[in-house]
């Protein structure tokens, strides 16, 4: 199954946050979770817009797309 055709209903997303502490309006933050019935794939999506949708990754490109953000 692809894992945008997955079904998040159930999904745990948890907040990490970082960036612009200062000031809690600007924080950055994301929310992610495991996608059920998918081992080693996530969902990923913003806090403050949650029902924008999500980005999706396996467990190797959530490793990358971190490795890379950390890069920048």
């Amino acid at each position: 199954m692809d894992i945008y055709d997955a079904d998040l209903t159930g999904a745990a997303f948890r907040r990490l946050c970082g960036g612009n502490q200062q000031e809690e309006d600007q924080e950055t933050c994301v929310e992610i979770a495991p996608i059920p019935e998918q081992p080693g794939a996530f969902a990923l999506r913003d806090s403050k817009n949650p029902a924008a949708g999500t980005l999706r990754f396996t467990h190797d490109e959530l490793v990358g797309f971190a490795a890379g953000v950390g890069t920048l």
